[in-house]
């Protein structure tokens, strides 16, 4: 690319993003800085553009959200909403963006940054789940969406559980990927003897390049193995806001007497990998007979935990006929509500 060139195409995106496209040019810009950069422009071209949402003083969320919403524009048909909630490893569009992508022409895609998370940060000293999905909730809301399936994954799918508890108006269905309702003590005991660590903290944030390399080998069921340097790259974005990470992963895990099992209105999918060593099948199993009738679980084989990244088009293909089933019920029930008149 020739200086004339490279001009025109810094001049022709964003003031705040050309610093890193200039940082890419000269070789300073680390691997995983990159491919977001990339990531974030073929996002953009799917229609799907970050928005930051002040919750209260102190309190800001990022989000990742259809671009008619930042527009104003009204389109044709309204779409159904569909949130995705992601885990403790990555923040939210590493971890959905092959869905995001793949759904983003069917339905109006929203991808938050949890608080300590990509660009989400308080001021608060709350660390609870409750206050993830209080906040969740008010984002939402200050978008505009007024009813939405939640896909959670892991912690995501912990805080979206507490979401359709506290929010069932809000929460109309939802999609659980390796989650559990709450994190007790027993469930995390067992999870934590399966994997071979003594604390969550000690797993999800490790503080050496090969502790990284033991986080994603555990998270899936084949992982290549990649070089040192991109996993120093992970290592560094783990690190930041390490200590309130620790704080949310404390607060995390209660005691099985403080929990009692929900009674959820919504339907509840849960897709599974099959493999997944951190909450296998059995603990996937015993929370579909926790929500009953209410629940039904599929599972993909030669998947671990990670089974969204690590087999994304058959993870895609369950999602869109879970979706599809449940935006075709939707339009029944609103037929049912207002039937259309009999012709003569």
């Amino acid at each position: 690319m020739n200086r004339r060139m490279w001009s025109d195409l810094t001049l022709s995106i964003e003031p705040e993003n050309r610093r890193d496209l200039l940082r890419v040019r000269e070789g300073k810009m680390s691997f995983l800085k990159i491919y977001k950069f990339l990531l974030h422009g073929v996002l953009k071209l799917a229609g799907i553009s970050p928005r930051t949402i002040e919750i209260e003083p102190g309190t800001i969320m990022n989000f990742w959200v259809p671009t008619e919403t930042i527009n104003n524009t009204n389109t044709k048909r309204k779409k159904p909403a569909v949130v995705f909630l992601h885990g403790f490893g990555f923040d939210g569009i590493l971890t959905w963006q092959f869905q995001a992508l793949a759904l983003a022409k069917e339905y109006s895609v929203y991808v938050p940054d949890f608080l300590f998370f990509g660009g989400s940060i308080t001021d608060k000293t709350e660390r609870s789940v409750e206050f993830q999905a209080e906040c969740m909730a008010k984002g939402l809301r200050k978008l505009g969406v007024e009813k939405c399936t939640l896909v959670g994954f892991s912690y995501g799918g912990m805080v979206g559980f507490k979401m359709a508890e506290m929010y069932p108006d809000l929460v109309e269905s939802m999609v659980v990927t390796c989650s559990v309702m709450a994190l007790t003590e027993s469930i995390s005991n067992a999870g934590l003897e399966r994997i071979g660590f003594p604390s969550w903290a000690d797993y999800l944030l490790p503080v050496s390049v090969k502790g990284v390399e033991t986080l994603l080998q555990v998270a899936t069921y084949s992982f290549p193995k990649l070089p040192n340097w991109i996993y120093k790259d992970i290592l560094e974005g783990i690190f930041i806001y390490r200590k309130e990470k620790v704080e949310l992963l404390e607060a995390l895990v209660i005691s099985d007497k403080e929990f009692t099992i929900p009674c959820y209105q919504q339907n509840i999918y849960l897709l599974w990998g099959q493999n997944d060593k951190i909450f296998d099948l059995g603990t996937a199993r015993n929370l579909k007979q926790q929500i009953r009738e209410k629940a039904s679980l599929e599972y993909i084989e030669k998947s671990g935990h990670l089974v969204q990244l690590e087999r994304p088009f058959v993870y895609n293909s369950h999602l869109k006929k879970i979706l599809a089933s449940l935006w075709s019920k939707e339009k029944s029930h609103a037929t049912d509500a207002f039937p259309q008149p009999k012709k003569k």
